[in-house]
């Protein structure tokens, strides 16, 4: 399978790009609120769309059957069986294919978080950014929400990337940056920001420009990352992103925060928590509700 590349920053805006980037209007608030949803060890992989027929001929039983656990799949075989999910959601109601990548991945998080997060920000999540590898994925999926329109950043390279993400990028809805370096919007272009298996492989350094740059272009937001207590996470192949994901705590990233000037926004948070106990959500990543401060 091909290996994920950060993006070169040379190449990371390309030609085409989005309307936000040179007449976004920002909505006037005191204090923004910062979204970012993380979440660990996300995939890109190709596979052809499966026909109906097809589709009908593979029961959740007998793709579940023989499953192992990601880690010890051979990667076409692991490449091959994700995308397969994925295609096959489309067509079985019940089926989540986070559900055959083991536990301690977070891949799904963002689409089974839309309805939890529409009732915590409401009118907010109609302009959203996600951040993170398999945007194209993600950013095709929640502009079936009503009056939500998605943009994506891709901070690796897409080598294998589907008809689907290349119109995508074609049409400067998808763009490939790299996370490291200033994104090309205006301050609060977005409603809310999504970020996904970006940050967890970023160290401190980088975070300290990072996070503040994704506050400056939200104007509201949520932040989900992977548990720390669960090791499995640690195996990340480093091979597509560069480094090791670091599991860290919730005492972490709240400490972080405070760093660089971001807090938690608790009125959210309740609302989420609110909201998710009534929806019989439970998260598999850990969520924060972040605003920067301005």
């Amino acid at each position: 399978m091909m290996s994920r590349r950060l993006v070169n920053p040379s190449r990371r805006f390309g030609d085409s790009g989005v309307g936000l980037l040179s007449s976004s209007k920002s909505k006037s608030s005191p204090v923004l609120s910062v979204g970012l949803i993380i979440l660990v060890m996300e995939h890109s992989f190709s596979l052809p769309m499966c026909t109906r027929g097809q589709a009908d001929l593979v029961t959740i039983e007998s793709l579940s059957a023989g499953l192992k656990c990601a880690t010890e799949m051979k990667a076409k075989a692991k490449s091959q069986l994700v995308r397969l999910a994925i295609r096959l959601k489309d067509y079985f109601s019940n089926i989540h294919y986070t559900d055959f990548l083991c536990d301690y991945l977070c891949t799904g998080e963002v689409e089974r978080a839309i309805p939890i997060l529409q009732k915590a920000y409401g009118d907010s999540l109609h302009k959203v950014l996600h951040v993170g590898p398999d945007t194209c994925y993600v950013v095709s999926k929640l502009p079936k929400e009503e009056e939500t329109a998605a943009w994506g950043i891709e901070p690796y390279d897409t080598e294998d990337a589907d008809g689907n993400c290349k119109a995508l990028i074609r049409k400067g809805i998808v763009r490939m940056a790299d996370i490291k370096f200033p994104l090309p919007y205006r301050p609060q272009s977005f409603s809310l920001v999504i970020v996904s298996d970006a940050l967890d492989f970023l160290s401190p350094r980088y975070l300290n420009k990072t996070l503040p740059d994704l506050a400056r272009v939200s104007a509201d937001g949520v932040l989900f990352t992977g548990f720390p207590d669960n090791q499995k996470g640690k195996v990340a192949d480093v091979s597509k992103f560069g480094r090791a994901a670091k599991m860290r705590s919730s005492s972490w990233w709240i400490r972080f925060f405070l760093q660089i000037n971001l807090e938690e926004n608790e009125v959210v948070s309740k609302k989420f928590a609110q909201a998710s106990t009534k929806s019989s959500y439970i998260p598999r990543c850990q969520i924060f509700h972040v605003k920067s401060l301005h």
